[in-house]
Parts: C-alpha cells; sequence; structure tokens
C-alpha cells in the first residue's frame, strides 16, 4: 500500500488542512474564513461541501496540497475567490468569471427581479430588452431564461467582457437568444432597434471615494466596471439621454444605483413618468425604474 503524502513528516488530512487554511486566511484578515477554506478546498478537490464532512480524515495528495496552497495563497494576497475559482452563481445559474468582469453580486438580482415585474405587467408579445455593460452577462442571461419569448441584446465597450459573455451565454445554450454587441453605452448599436425595455448595472463608485472601497474590489476588479467618475454619475448622465432616444414611447429604463444615490439619480430622470426604487435586503434603495412618456415627440441627443 502506498503511504498517505505527507508534509515534514505528517499526513496532511482533509479536516486538518480547512483548520490550517483557516487560520492563515483569517491572519491575512479574509473575510469569513472558514467559508473561503472550503470553497477553495471544494474547488481544489473537485467535491461538494457535503463531501468536506463526509471525510474528515481522508489524506490530500501532494498535487491537491500544492494546488490548495496556490489557491489559498492567492486569496491571502486579496485575489477574489471567484477569480480563483473561475465561478460564481446569479440568478441561479453558474457563471463563469475573469478579472477582465465585474463579479456579480446579490444585489444586482433586484435589477431582473424588478425588470421580470415590469415585462409581466406589458401588453407586449416579444419584448425588445437591451443590458447595457453586460460584463459577465448575468442579467441579460437570467431575463433569457425567464422570458424565452424576449428578443435580447447586451452590450459592453469591453472586448474581454464580451467574451466572457459569450462564453456564459454558449455554456447555457442561450447563444442563439441573445445578440452581443461591442458598443461605449448604445453609441454602436444598430440604429432600427427600439428597444421596450433597457437594463443596467452601471459602475456607480465615485472616483473620490476609492480609498473607502474594499481592497479586494479596489486592486483586483475591472476599473471602468466599478468607477463611475469623480462623483460616480458619469455613466448615468450620459446612460439616461441614450436610453429616452432607443426606448420605444413608454418604454422602461430599469438600473441600478449605489447607496445613497436615489435623489441623485431622480434628479437626472425628471421628465421620466412613473419613477420608483427597489430596495435591497438592507433597506437600501438599490434599483431605480422609470417609464418614458407614451407621448414622447422630442428627441434627445445622446
Amino acid at each position: 500500500m502506498t503511504p498517505a503524502p505527507t508534509v515534514l513528516g505528517f499526513t496532511v488530512r482533509l479536516k486538518d488542512a480547512l483548520t490550517r487554511a483557516a487560520a492563515k486566511l483569517s491572519a491575512a484578515n479574509v473575510p469569513s474564513p472558514r467559508l473561503n477554506a472550503e470553497t477553495l478546498l471544494i474547488f481544489t478537490l473537485g467535491c461538494d461541501r457535503a463531501y468536506l464532512y463526509a471525510h474528515p480524515e481522508r489524506p490530500l495528495t501532494s498535487d491537491e496540497i500544492g494546488r490548495y496552497d496556490d489557491a489559498l495563497s492567492q486569496r491571502s494576497r486579496g485575489v477574489p475567490a471567484q477569480y480563483i475559482t473561475g465561478h460564481q452563481e446569479f440568478w441561479g445559474l453558474d457563471l463563469l468569471v475573469t478579472p477582465a468582469v465585474l463579479i456579480p453580486r446579490p444585489e444586482t438580482e433586484h435589477v431582473v427581479e424588478t425588470a421580470l415585474h415590469l415585462i409581466a405587467q406589458s401588453d407586449r408579445r416579444r419584448p425588445l430588452i437591451l443590458d447595457v455593460g453586460t460584463g459577465s452577462g448575468c442579467i441579460a442571461l437570467a431575463l433569457a431564461k425567464e422570458v424565452p419569448v424576449a428578443e435580447l441584446h447586451a452590450c459592453d465597450i469591453s472586448p474581454a467582457a464580451l467574451e466572457m459573455a459569450r462564453a456564459n451565454a454558449a455554456r447555457l445554450q442561450l447563444s442563439e437568444r441573445i445578440h452581443f454587441h461591442e458598443s461605449d453605452l448604445l453609441a454602436a448599436l444598430p440604429r432600427d432597434l427600439q428597444f421596450q425595455l433597457v437594463v443596467s448595472n452601471p459602475p456607480y463608485v465615485a472616483e473620490r471615494d476609492a480609498e473607502s472601497v474594499e481592497a479586494q474590489v479596489r486592486r483586483f476588479e475591472p476599473h471602468q466596471a466599478v468607477f463611475g467618475g469623480e462623483d460616480g454619475l458619469e455613466v448615468y448622465r450620459r446612460l439616461i439621454p441614450q436610453a429616452h432616444q432607443r426606448l420605444a414611447p413608454a418604454g422602461r429604463l430599469v438600473m441600478e444605483m449605489g447607496a445613497g444615490m436615489e435623489q441623485q439619480v431622480r434628479e437626472l430622470l425628471r421628465g421620466w413618468e412613473e419613477i420608483s426604487s427597489t430596495p435591497d435586503l438592507q433597506g437600501i434603495a438599490r434599483v431605480v425604474a422609470a417609464r418614458k412618456p407614451p407621448d414622447e415627440l422630442r428627441s434627445e441627443r445622446p
């Protein structure tokens, strides 16, 4: 029988590896060190969480020890666990993520919820929907999953982000449902497209607040997907008039926003109708929705 691999003469068992990993991450001030230790070991072993608890005495191989140590070292340096494992769940979908895209957050699911509510109220049999700044494709893919009759378009200024969005669409067998466009907001979209719904999770962190942002976000997530100019509103100032021009009469705009931004965003939506906000689970106004007036005749320059 081949002996179990050892480190300094001791067999490394699963439960001991987890305990040491949690201590290492805690010393590096990583939030939720035990959960992170488990997540990275699940990734290393290609198993599920139940396996960890069912096999605490299982010895790790030398290769597993090496790969686990590498993952722990990255996490200790602040690299988000999602970039290490390459995966993040959103709306029940397993999405691929890399440093080319913002990591999807649970708060963004409120954008999907709001959009679905508005779609359900609409009398359009085949709504035309645009996701602006799609990143990983999370919002567009969730809507494609939930609204099979919709025609979906998604755009991003980043070719690398679009590559990830297309990869996720292919993995989820939704490629034929979504048209992807490389575009700075709506500028490069075909002019004949008139949407019933535009959704977006714009970058909304103010540059002036950069030092208060969590270090791993500031250091590792794409800057242009996080920061929205000096006051965080730069993209909203451009997106709102562009969406207004490309929405059909009575079309809807749904956007995520940062904490404390609701009043400023509402001011930018002056002239729109039925402006409403949706709070997240902490009671923070997280999503704003507005309707283009149905009899709007004026045209605004994007």
